[in-house]
This record gives structure tokens, C-alpha cells and sequence, in this order.
């Protein structure tokens, strides 16, 4: 009787060890961005889930590549437009986006529900760098990373031309919104402990 006590003992003993050595970095290949345009005309929306990010909570850095081409919209010929005369889609293929979470301790993230950061850095689209500062909410639930941020992007501000023939139908200011869905990076451990 004493052996299969030891046996729970010893298993219990590295569940609470690997937890305190939970993981501080995450990743994702399949992040999802996406944008709307309000518009006289019709509204403009696309999505995109091809999104890789990964957030370095130890470091408190973040870093995420949305392929421009993976943008889908109810309308082909819209698509067409978005990848053509817009963004120059083979010209500039990726929008990226690197920076750190300010003033966040990676230790927040042990308690339960989403937790509000600030986020800045330099956001490069179109082939312009602009650096910008946007609200986001961060969570660990179920072994994945949430992360959420909705910011606005000017269209001028990244020399994104809108043809004037279309101009007062679409919007100057798009409303970008980010969601990510973050498993544990391989091989990376740091200070954060999920809640249970």
C-alpha cells in the first residue's frame, strides 16, 4: 500500500513542478486579422487566417506577418481590387508588425480572465513603417494564449492610393481587428503559471 502512495506522491510532486515552469513564449501560424470600411456604398470586409505572431512574455516583445493575399472578401472582383490597386499585393506582400508590451508583468497572466495591455511598436504595411500604440486584452485559458486588439489604421498614412473615382466610398480610416490563438512555443519556459 505504501508504493502506490509514493507513485501518486512522486506524479503529483512534477505536475506542480511543470506547471511552475509553465511556458512564457507562444505562437501561432493560423492568427486571424481582419478589416471593415464602412461605406456610403457597401461596406468593405475581409479576413485573413493565415496570420504567424509570436509573443515573448519573458522578453515582452511580440512580433506577427499577415501575407497580404490571404485576405478573403465576399466579392472576387473586391479581392481583385484589394491586391491589384491598393496594396500592390506582389509588390509588397506582407504587413508586418514588431514590438513589446509596455508596462505589463508576465505574472498577471497566473490569474484568471482576459488582462489589459498596451501595446506599441512599428506596424509596416504597403512598405511604409509607422509606429503605433493600440489597447489589447491577453489571456491563458485552456493551454492557449488569447490575444485580442482592434486599432485603427489611416489609409493615407501607408500611401494607399484610393482611386478618385471611388474615394468618398470608402473610408479613410479602417478598423483592424487582431485575434490570436497562441500554443505554448516548444522548448520555451519562463515565469508564466496558468490559473486553473
Amino acid at each position: 500500500m505504501k508504493r502506490p502512495s509514493f507513485l501518486l506522491l512522486a506524479l503529483f510532486s512534477l505536475s506542480a513542478l511543470s506547471q511552475s515552469h509553465a511556458q512564457s513564449r507562444f505562437m501561432t501560424k493560423t492568427g486571424q486579422v481582419s478589416f471593415f470600411s464602412a461605406s456610403p456604398i457597401e461596406d468593405i470586409e475581409a479576413k485573413n487566417q493565415q496570420v504567424a505572431a509570436v509573443l515573448d512574455f519573458a522578453a515582452g516583445q511580440l512580433a506577427f506577418s499577415v501575407p497580404i493575399k490571404g485576405f478573403v472578401f465576399k466579392r472576387t472582383l473586391m479581392q481583385e481590387h484589394f491586391n491589384e490597386n491598393y496594396m500592390e499585393s506582389d509588390k509588397f506582400p506582407k504587413a508586418t508588425f514588431s514590438g513589446r508590451f509596455v508596462s505589463f508583468d508576465a505574472a498577471t497572466l497566473a490569474t484568471a480572465g482576459p488582462h489589459n495591455v498596451q501595446v506599441e511598436g512599428d506596424l509596416t504595411l504597403h512598405g511604409v513603417k509607422h509606429h503605433i500604440q493600440a489597447p489589447a486584452s491577453v489571456e491563458l485559458k485552456g493551454g492557449q494564449l488569447l490575444a485580442f486588439a482592434v486599432f485603427p489604421v489611416a489609409t493615407a498614412d501607408y500611401n494607399i492610393e484610393i482611386p478618385l473615382l471611388v474615394r468618398n466610398n470608402i473610408a479613410k480610416i479602417v478598423t483592424v481587428r487582431v485575434a490570436l490563438a497562441c500554443d505554448a512555443a516548444p522548448g520555451a519556459v519562463g515565469a508564466v503559471t496558468p490559473a486553473h
